[in-house]
């Protein structure tokens, strides 16, 4: 009889022990990330690179405490490896759709997006091709096969690229045509490509064109920023700011965050910072549209100094 009045007590003490035990862990991971401290890589579609490099050196510049190490990656591969766990934290050019959702449905994790900037697909050429415009529908024409005496061929960072799926929606493709079509694997490759081979179209991330690196820009001052006449339109806009602002750069999208931590994490403090005011500066800044416009504060005075006093 003692023996089975023993067992009670021993699963009470089981469960004081994992108790403890649970806490402790929580404590530890508590200990080792916050939202402004911490270790956590983000996957970053390759096409957004520079803006999110920027965006976190500042933040640990502000955070010492904080490391965030950036993985570039297709948008393919970036989604992907979301799904694998290879990290919780994405910078896409769009929303996971349906089927991506239920992958986290089934990790009993709801992903959180925060929608932070407006970014632009931007046409370029080589700066010794004068001619600085060209119209969508003759692009799409000629991704669907269809000759054009401008247009020698289009050059693409990568087949699982952001700019690619756009653009073969936009076309009403399923996959990359073959003919006059060339594929490298980064923007900065298709930058130097098309510095160098007249008659080509490279279509890439403007932000890689805002705010080049110092080992970019004697390249990026070779090439053409081509302005866009938008199917069905008549007139013809560059992917400035002012033009994204009033939509009518017709090759304009938004640009999130996909936070799958579950828990509230480096990513989502880093998430945060981007969306509040210095990170909407940042994007200011670099040639992107914030999707809140900063504020900006100014002191009135109700009568001169006179300064030869």
């Amino acid at each position: 009889m003692k023996k089975f009045a023993l067992i009670p007590y021993l699963f009470f003490l089981g469960f004081i022990i994992l108790f403890f035990a649970c806490n402790q862990t929580n404590k530890q991971k508590s200990n080792n990330e916050t939202i402004l401290k911490g270790s956590t890589s983000i996957l970053v579609d390759e096409t957004l690179l520079p803006i999110i490099a920027d965006q976190v050196e500042v933040f640990e510049s502000l955070y010492a405490g904080a490391n965030i190490k950036v993985n570039a990656k297709s948008e393919s591969e970036t989604v992907l490896a979301l799904a694998k766990d290879t990290s919780k934290i994405a910078i896409l050019s769009r929303k996971l759709n349906s089927e991506e959702e239920k992958v986290f449905e089934s990790k009993k994790i709801t992903p959180k997006t925060t929608v932070f900037a407006i970014d632009a697909i931007a046409f370029i050429s080589n700066k010794r091709n004068k001619d600085t415009l060209v119209a969508l529908q003759d692009v799409v024409d000629f991704m669907k096969g269809k000759s054009n005496a401008n247009i020698k061929g289009l050059v693409f960072d990568n087949p699982n690229s952001s700019t690619v799926r756009y653009m073969n929606e936009l076309s009403g493709l399923k996959e990359m045509p073959s003919k006059g079509i060339f594929s490298f694997k980064t923007n900065e490759e298709v930058i130097r490509f098309v510095s160098e081979n007249d008659g080509m179209i490279g279509i890439v991330g403007v932000n890689w064109l805002m705010q080049p690196s110092l080992k970019m820009q004697p390249i990026v001052d070779k090439v053409n920023l081509i302005s866009v006449k938008g199917i069905g339109k008549s007139a013809y806009y560059a992917p400035t700011q002012n033009n994204l602002a009033e939509g009518k750069y017709p090759l304009a999208r938004d640009l999130y965050i996909i936070n799958c931590q579950g828990y509230s994490g480096l990513g989502m403090g880093f998430a945060s910072f981007v969306a509040g005011d210095i990170g909407q500066r940042i994007i200011l800044k670099s040639g992107l549209l914030p999707i809140k416009m900063p504020g900006r504060n100014i002191k009135t005075r109700k009568q001169l100094e006179n300064k030869n006093k």
